[in-house]
């Protein structure tokens, strides 16, 4: 009989999310987004099925596929689904270069924020998947409270400072 879940260990805390597979109606469509303006780099295609994506030779990190959703519309509001996928960039410069080509592609952002422990970017796929690029502070930097719990916040992120920073 399985422990409760109070008495189980936790999940292994080297496990890490590998790949996200997104339902997408078009993939050339897709395509030009994450890898036009992203910037993912593609690995292997199957036809206009499927595409795999990667930052550095990885074999996906995005995948994109028309297995369910060929032609298909973004989902209804009030609906359960993906909330957004969550790009990690390994520092500030980073981010400000994504910024850089979302500006330089005319792509919309829905957002920006500043949580403390980060700095994000919000917007949305052509198929309305949400999309997070984001940078994470060094953990000595993150805010805590009196009695050391993190403490993150939602603040609106200065975009001209970390445009400053793209060069």
């Amino acid at each position: 009989m399985p422990q409760p879940a109070a008495t189980r260990p936790a999940i292994h805390p080297g496990t890490r999310i590998g790949h996200v597979h997104l339902k997408v109606a078009d993939i050339d469509r897709a395509l030009a987004f994450w890898r036009d303006v992203i910037g993912l780099e593609e690995q292997q295609r199957y036809g206009d099925q499927a595409v795999f994506l990667s930052a550095g030779g990885y074999h996906h990190h995005i995948a994109l596929n028309t297995w369910e959703s060929k032609g298909g519309a973004w989902p209804p509001p009030g609906t359960t689904g993906l909330f957004h996928v969550a790009l990690l960039y390994p520092d500030r410069k980073a981010l400000a270069q994504a910024l850089l080509r979302l500006l330089e592609a005319g792509w919309p952002l829905e957002g920006a924020s500043d949580h403390g422990v980060s700095e994000a970017l919000y917007l949305r796929d052509p198929d309305g998947n949400g999309v997070e690029l984001y940078r994470d502070r060094p953990e000595a930097e993150w805010p805590r409270d009196a009695e050391g719990k993190l403490a993150m916040v939602t603040r609106r992120l200065d975009l001209n400072a970390l445009l400053a920073e793209a060069n």
